[in-house]
């Protein structure tokens, strides 16, 4: 009986124990990566869709005369509501507000009396204020929702968010992401035209 004493028998299957749990971690790290990424943000699904927006009443934004808060209640005043969920420390909510500023001086909304409001998540007042004095103040009535319980009573996933609002109340789209030219063009004013029929 020969015993080998060079040592390089039982190595080779001592090295590859070792690397198959880096090899399943790096091939589970490439395919959560690649799903993470995968299909459209803006497509994710909403359980509230034909529901009932949620109650709530939320203070004014301070510093915009004639502004006001909002609650529930005025998304169910007979006219269609468009509510963006924005936050001065969103930079994409940086990228897409030139697009609601065009949206809150479109003649099509104004004639169809479409209210398009704000609601300031999970921000400092001051710093709202600030952003929209920056940047102009496109919302007609302005939510401060400092604790983020409003949002996820709307299922927020994170800003920013638009919601079209049916004039009873009943929610009828959801945008993930920041609004483009594009998607205001092809997905959102279809949205909202269908909202007010």
């Amino acid at each position: 009986m020969s015993v080998d004493l060079s040592g390089s028998g039982p190595a080779p299957r001592r090295g590859l124990a070792l690397f198959l749990p880096l090899a399943v971690f790096l091939l589970l790290a490439v395919l959560f990566f690649f799903r993470l990424f995968a299909g459209d943000a803006s497509r994710l699904p909403s359980a509230l869709i034909g529901k009932q927006a949620p109650a709530f009443a939320l203070p004014a934004l301070a510093g915009f005369p004639g502004v006001g808060g909002l609650s529930g209640e005025d998304l169910r005043k007979g006219r269609v509501s468009v509510v963006n969920v924005f936050a001065s420390w969103c930079a994409p909510c940086r990228e897409e507000h030139a697009q609601l500023m065009a949206l809150a001086g479109d003649a099509r909304l104004a004639q169809a009396g479409v209210a398009l409001a704000g609601l300031a998540y999970k921000d400092d007042p001051s710093n709202s204020r600030r952003f929209l004095e920056d940047v102009g103040n496109p919302y007609g009535a302005i939510g401060v929702d400092l604790a983020g319980r409003v949002a996820i009573d709307f299922g927020v996933y994170g800003v920013p968010e638009t919601f079209v609002v049916r004039g009873d109340g009943t929610i009828a789209f959801k945008f993930v992401g920041p609004l483009t030219r594009q998607a205001m063009e092809a997905t959102l004013m279809p949205e909202i035209e269908k909202a007010a029929r």
